[in-house]
């Protein structure tokens, strides 16, 4: 199962008053894993950059003016998704701008089908309480120390582990999973092939056990099963 975690930065909140978009991040997740595949992208808005946005990103308009225009890199985003779910914590803003930039250059709209809201998740999670990403790290002990401002990738990091926590956690990367989520190879295409297989151990680890306590458990297992007081617990 592949998806995106993914996060965006922008000049505001709300595009239909002239906001815009100013930066992308995505993290390919693969059963809910991080691969290590990324998708991080500059825009330039073409505008000025508000106070009040760049106290939270950081992101200048000088910084922002040699940077390619929204059209320039709509194709590298939408192949970088295609049609894989997005993660995305507050979906409505975040899609709301990718639209936006989307129609101004002629290209599909992402439809609300490809999109999970892990806000809404972590809503009917947890009813009462803060549900914010820096709130949810906490709540999982995921390290966000490094989240002196917010930045498109690393937000997307941070859910990332925050979205593997809360569908049961590193266990999933342990083959603690039901067969039915367990990663098909045979399934995947070369790319993520070669990402998932690298993330698989090369060589099984040896057993801990010697040949001895190998064989004192299985006279043990034998004697069990000779007595009968333990045969209602064996059957």
């Amino acid at each position: 199962m592949r998806e995106i975690s993914f996060d965006t930065e922008t000049t505001g909140l709300n595009p239909l008053d002239g906001d815009r978009l100013v930066e992308i991040g995505g993290v390919e997740l693969i059963n809910f894993i991080p691969t290590g595949r990324t998708c991080h992208l500059y825009v330039n808005p073409q505008r000025d950059m508000p106070e009040e946005a760049f106290r939270i990103h950081g992101l200048s308009a000088e910084f922002l003016s040699d940077k390619p225009l929204f059209v320039d890199v709509a194709d590298e985003f939408l192949d970088f998704v295609g049609d894989s779910r997005l993660v995305i914590h507050n979906a409505p803003f975040d899609m709301g701008f990718i639209n936006m930039e989307l129609g101004r250059c002629n290209k599909p709209k992402i439809p609300n089908t490809q999109v999970l809201d892990t806000l809404k998740l972590a809503r009917r999670k947890f009813p009462t309480g803060s549900v914010s990403l820096d709130a949810l790290c906490s709540r999982y002990s995921v390290d966000n120390t490094k989240r002196v401002y917010h930045g498109a990738l690393l937000d997307a990091e941070l859910l990332a582990e925050v979205y593997l926590e809360m569908n049961g956690g590193k266990q999933k990367n342990l083959g603690l999973v039901p067969d039915d989520e367990a990663i098909d190879l045979d399934k995947l295409s070369d790319e993520p092939k070669k990402r998932v297989a690298a993330m698989q151990r090369p060589t099984p680890l040896s057993p801990s056990l010697s040949e001895e306590e190998i064989e004192a458990h299985a006279k043990f297992l034998a004697g069990m099963k000779s007595d009968p007081a333990w045969n209602k617990y064996l059957k």
